[in-house]
């Protein structure tokens, strides 16, 4: 699995790449995240807002700071 956070740098911090990080370690999930603040990169992935998540190349959500319970939905298929 691939994770991409994409939080604004010039805005307050949304840590929603620690939210990830949580996540992933309460529930035993392995995968490769990264975290970008580069606003061209995101807008040519079709990202007008951040924060924003994007699991194995699918944009999950943009533009606010997610639930924790949303986060594990994501990275575990809704298990």
């Amino acid at each position: 699995m691939k994770i991409e956070v994409f939080e604004a740098s010039c805005c307050k911090p949304t840590n929603v790449y620690g939210l990830v990080e949580r996540a992933m370690s309460e529930n035993g999930i392995r995968a490769e995240v990264t975290k970008s603040v580069d606003v061209m990169e995101a807008v040519k992935r079709g990202i007008m807002r951040t924060p924003a998540i994007i699991v194995d190349g699918k944009v999950v959500y943009t533009g606010r700071i997610p639930e924790y319970e949303e986060v594990v939905g994501w990275l575990t298929g809704g298990k």
